[in-house]
């Protein structure tokens, strides 16, 4: 059974076309596991006028993409996971690709094509202008796991939740960083989705760690001082 996670806010404008992509490519046995935020838009009646009943919609009142994800994830029931944004677009394959490789792998990161608000592709092959891929200490330092490619074995979850009390490390990077402790990983160079960017992204995907945000530079060297803290009481632990 697949499990879609995704964590919604005010995503009206395309919530309807990422769910669209999904629910094609997923079984009827599957499910989609959406928690919204307590959104003040027509995000959950557009989810709801579905009528699909692999959508479990769940409210939750976080304020935080991080804490949502995990409300998803805690009421997941299948034994392959996958993490979806709700602004982006799934290409053809992408289930069946990512269920194939997870019979080798626990955990996997697809390539996307980076787009505009339109879905014009600006950038065709985000892992080569990224430089993603596996390394503990290179993603601790310089993350390349982001959520909306990723797809694991739902026994990783035994291990990565609940997530760390800190808001320095973001459910992605989180689950990517466990899954090189515990398993195996596989970054796959094909692109499986459109990765939509526009005013209300959260993510930054500026591949310097200087620029990825506003914060001061002590402030990004105590976020991965963070990092580095729970990595090696994961170890410790396990």
């Amino acid at each position: 059974m697949i499990s879609v996670c995704i964590a919604t806010y005010n995503g009206e404008k395309y919530i309807e076309e990422q769910l669209e992509s999904i629910l094609k490519q997923i079984g009827e046995s599957d499910e989609v596991v959406i928690s919204d935020d307590a959104s003040v838009d027509n995000t959950c009646a557009i989810i709801e006028a579905f009528n699909d009943k692999r959508i479990k919609l769940l409210h939750n009142n976080s304020k935080s993409c991080k804490w949502n994800f995990q409300n998803a994830l805690s009421n997941a029931h299948g034994d392959i996971i996958f993490m979806s944004d709700q602004d982006d677009v799934w290409l053809e394959g992408k289930v069946d690709r990512c269920v194939e490789e997870l019979k080798h792998y626990d955990l996997v990161v697809t390539n996307s094509k980076e787009t505009d608000q339109q879905l014009n592709i600006v950038n065709p092959d985000f892992f080569s202008v990224y430089n993603s891929g596996t390394g503990l200490i290179k993603n601790a330092i310089n993350n390349t796991y982001y959520g909306s490619c990723m797809a694991f074995k739902a026994d990783l979850l035994k291990y990565a939740l609940p997530f760390p009390p800190t808001n320095e490390i973001g459910h992605d990077i989180w689950i990517g960083l466990v899954a090189e402790m515990v398993g195996k990983v596989k970054f796959i160079n094909e692109p499986y989705l459109l990765y939509r960017r526009h005013e209300q992204t959260v993510t930054s995907t500026n591949r310097s760690l200087m620029k990825r945000s506003n914060r001061s530079f002590l402030t990004k060297v105590f976020s991965r001082l963070v990092v580095f803290y729970y990595i090696i009481k994961f170890k410790i632990n396990h």
